[in-house]
């Protein structure tokens, strides 16, 4: 029973990631096909992490009350729904509604079968379990960029598609029983704000990577596309490049996770922040030739690709079992404002730098490595006794 609820959210998931890995994308080109400005365009990207924002205070109680089978229905009709009403009305600011909704979906199916996931998981695979998790989001979301150029038969046969596909792999969760979060067993840990306190003061290095990993997935999957579009890149080949980046994330998925249990996860976060900045840095200087762009976001992608997953077991080795929903909560937080900054910021540095864009990016991914070096100790959940 077990195995297969964790199949049917391994299923749920990477539907949810191929909505996703279409959806920003296929709007990006579609409003500068169209001659919607960049700074425009990064902020209607931004509605999917407003969404998020806006629902997460609101979701770790009810899902502690009701379990996670509720919240994960909610989510995934929203999802679907949303993404059924794009074709009908084009249209900037109602795009960005519709965006707002879908984050607020993703956040609630995301949030409940990632803390199902980790709460369920034996602490000998806890590691794996996380990056089959990531694997199979990753799949998703490297498959949607080449559905893009679907655009050409009808501008609304992705949006279409995208929504039955979620339909379908949302009709899944009706087939498993429900189950709810550990209970809070410390008293103080009742109070909301002390939850987090706790949380963060002891694992806030591990919600370094999620906050990376949202900036990187949406200014690579809103403004990139400008950026190369711009740079006179192909269409097509701007999807080949996007899902050379998910590619790489999906080989090294279970590797790291696996390696993360050997070793360490801090080990494996640090390597990873530096060699994304690496290939991204290199890339910046190759732009000229879309071929090697696409093999530096492969490579790129097998460091950073996977960041994350191992930012969840890193939580969940930091984190006690009673505060693993706020601290699966602060992951998907953390995730938010990356990808809320990254369509903020990336869209103004491309209307007003001239430098390259994937410089940006590796410059980011350097810094948060030295923040995480310097300041970021391990810590023992024990210390919370």
């Amino acid at each position: 029973m077990a195995q297969k609820r964790f199949w049917i959210l391994v299923i749920i998931v990477s539907i949810s990631g191929f909505s996703q890995g279409m959806l920003m994308p296929l709007i990006s080109v579609i409003f500068e096909q169209d001659g919607v400005s960049s700074s425009i365009n990064g902020l209607n990207a931004t509605g999917l992490y407003i969404g998020t924002l806006l629902i997460a205070p609101f979701v770790e109680q009810p899902l502690r009350k009701f379990g996670y089978k509720p919240i994960i229905i909610i989510g995934g009709a929203l999802v679907f729904s949303s993404l059924l009403l794009f074709p009908f009305w084009k249209n900037v600011w109602f795009w960005f509604i519709l965006r707002l909704l879908i984050g607020i979906g993703d956040h609630s199916l995301h949030y409940s079968t990632q803390t199902w996931i980790t709460s369920s998981a034996p602490a000998n695979r806890l590691g794996k379990n996380i990056a089959i998790y990531g694997l199979s989001f990753g799949i998703g979301f490297a498959v949607g960029p080449f559905f893009v150029p679907l655009t050409k038969i009808s501008e609304a046969f992705p949006f279409i598609l995208s929504s039955i596909l979620c339909l379908i792999a949302w009709s899944f969760i009706f087939f498993v029983k429900n189950e709810k979060p550990e209970p809070i067993q410390t008293k103080e840990n009742g109070k909301m704000l002390k939850r987090y306190a706790v949380t963060l003061k002891y694992a806030w290095v591990a919600f370094l990577p999620p906050l990376c990993y949202g900036f990187l997935e949406s200014t690579l999957n809103s403004l990139f596309p400008v950026y190369a579009l711009r740079k006179e890149i192909d269409v097509s080949m701007v999807s080949v490049i996007l899902a050379a980046f998910s590619i790489g994330g999906i080989l090294t998925q279970f590797p790291l996770g696996t390696l993360g249990d050997k070793i360490g996860r801090r080990k494996v976060v640090l390597m990873a922040f530096l060699g994304g900045s690496l290939f991204f840095g290199i890339g910046s200087f190759l732009e000229s030739n879309s071929i090697l762009v696409a093999v530096c976001f492969f490579l790129a992608g097998t460091f950073v690709g996977s960041i994350f997953s191992l930012g969840i077991s890193y939580m969940s080795d930091l984190t006690p079992r009673e505060l693993l929903p706020t601290g699966n909560l602060l992951c998907s937080i953390f995730f938010s404002f990356g990808s809320l900054s990254g369509p903020l910021f990336g869209g103004i540095y491309l209307q007003y730098v001239h430098f390259s864009f994937l410089l940006l990016i590796s410059i980011i991914l350097l810094l948060i490595f030295t923040v995480s070096a310097v300041f970021g100790k391990e810590q023992k959940k024990e210390e919370l006794a």
